[in-house]
C-alpha cells in the first residue's frame, strides 16, 4: 500500500526506476568497488594495494553471491512476480526469474556487509541497499516479503564470505 501511494509521483518514479535500473546485475555495487579501486591505485603503496585487492575481492564475492541467489536459491521457490503494476512510466527490464528472494535486495545486503567491513560508514551502505531494495517494490518487480528473503540471504552470504575469504590487510 505504501508503494502504491508513491507510484505515479514523477520524482519518486524517476528516482526509484533509475535506482532499480542502476542496480541491475549489481552494476551499482561493482561501480562503487571500481571507484574505490581507482582511488586505491592513486594512493599507491602497500595500503593502496591492499585496498584495491579488497575492492576486487568484494566484486568477486558479489558475483558469486548473485550466482547462488539467482540460480539455485531462486529455483527452489518459483514465486510469481506481482501483477499490480502494469503501466510503467519508465523503462523496466522484465525479470524472468522467481520473485523470491529479491536479487537486488540480496546483492545490496551482501555489498553493504562487505563495504561496511572494508570501508566503514555502514549507515551509508545500508541506506543505499535499503533504497535499492525498496525500488523493486515501487516498480512492481517484487513483493515486500521478497526483499526480506533477499536481505537475509545477502547478509548471510556476505558474512559467510568474510569468514571464508577474509579481506587482505596488506
Amino acid at each position: 500500500r505504501t508503494a502504491s501511494r508513491l507510484r505515479g509521483t514523477p520524482v519518486a518514479d524517476r528516482a526509484l526506476y533509475g535506482l532499480s535500473q542502476a542496480a541491475n546485475h549489481s552494476a551499482l555495487w561493482h561501480g562503487i568497488n571500481l571507484v574505490d579501486a581507482t582511488i586505491a591505485t592513486a594512493v599507491g603503496g602497500p595500503g593502496g594495494r591492499a585496498r584495491r585487492n579488497r575492492a576486487l575481492r568484494r566484486s568477486i564475492l558479489l558475483g558469486a553471491e548473485q550466482a547462488v541467489v539467482n540460480g539455485p536459491i531462486k529455483s527452489l521457490f518459483r514465486r510469481s512476480r506481482p501483477t499490480t503494476v502494469t503501466d510503467h512510466p519508465h523503462q523496466l527490464r522484465a525479470p524472468l526469474t522467481s520473485s523470491f528472494p529479491s536479487g537486488h535486495a540480496s546483492a545490496g545486503a551482501c555489498a553493504a556487509t562487505l563495504l561496511s567491513r572494508d570501508l566503514g560508514v555502514p549507515l551509508l551502505w545500508w541506506s543505499i541497499a535499503g533504497a535499492v531494495a525498496w525500488s523493486r517494490v515501487h516498480v512492481g518487480a517484487h513483493h515486500a516479503s521478497d526483499l526480506v528473503g533477499g536481505a537475509v540471504a545477502g547478509r548471510s552470504l556476505g558474512r559467510l564470505a568474510g569468514h571464508l575469504w577474509p579481506p587482505p590487510t596488506t
